[in-house]
């Protein structure tokens, strides 16, 4: 069976990947940092015939995720999709505008979201290049084409995300490999800012699908309303 990994992606677009993923057959490594949540999330996805296994690691601990991937690769005998987006909470991420912005307040943005990525890439992508077949997907919010002040520190890094997403799409080019960027310009769910627009996980999710199978010349999509 393919499988795909799930580095983050919050509770309702996670779910969302995994079901549209595992309607088509395949397997599911779940990676975050809550073991709990993680858990209860590979249980509901097997309740529903889709195999799913929980891999605990905090995206912050490079090591860790390293591992956490290469367990999710012994375990399922390969990584052929990888998704990565994880989700800050108000725990650990302090809003700032940008002329409020502090160096460290970008640079802990940049280890949860770009060095998070690198280090997840460099984890799998040598095996997809062996086998000329694979699908990096990586998601920010749209603040990262089009930056919003309030999030001026969370922009700042997606940006920096998605323009080394972008680069490595062109570095991949004739290898067999699609590295894309998901830009979502929605509340998923319910909005938290009145008057922006939301949509449910499950009409974000077969974007996904989409890029890896329809759409692998595409470098970026941005769902929005």
């Amino acid at each position: 069976m393919p499988t795909i990994a799930i580095i983050g992606a919050g509770p309702q677009l996670g779910r969302a990947i995994a079901r549209t993923f595992g309607s088509h057959g395949y397997d599911v490594a779940l990676i975050a940092r809550n073991r709990a949540k993680l858990e209860e999330l590979a249980g509901e996805l097997t309740a529903e015939g889709i195999t799913a296994v929980a891999f605990p690691a905090d995206v912050l601990d490079r090591d860790a995720l390293a591992r956490a991937l290469q367990d999710a690769s012994v375990r399922f005998g390969g990584i052929d999709v990888l998704e990565y987006s994880p989700v800050g909470g108000f725990d650990s991420t302090v809003l700032t505008t940008p002329s409020a912005t502090e160096p460290s307040q970008v640079q802990h943005e940049m280890e949860f979201q770009l060095y998070g990525a690198i280090t997840a890439t460099r984890a799998v992508l040598p095996a997809m290049r062996k086998a000329g077949a694979g699908t990096l997907l990586f998601t920010t919010g749209a603040g990262s084409i089009d930056p919003v002040p309030q999030v001026g520190n969370v922009n700042a890094a997606a940006a920096a995300l998605r323009n080394w997403v972008v680069n490595l799409h062109k570095e991949l080019e004739g290898t067999g490999v699609q590295a894309a960027h998901v830009g979502i310009d929605v509340s998923i769910g319910m909005s938290v800012i009145p008057g922006f627009p939301t949509a449910e996980a499950e009409e974000i999710s077969p974007v996904y699908w989409e890029l890896h199978t329809t759409r692998r010349d595409q470098a970026e999509l941005v769902f929005s309303r």
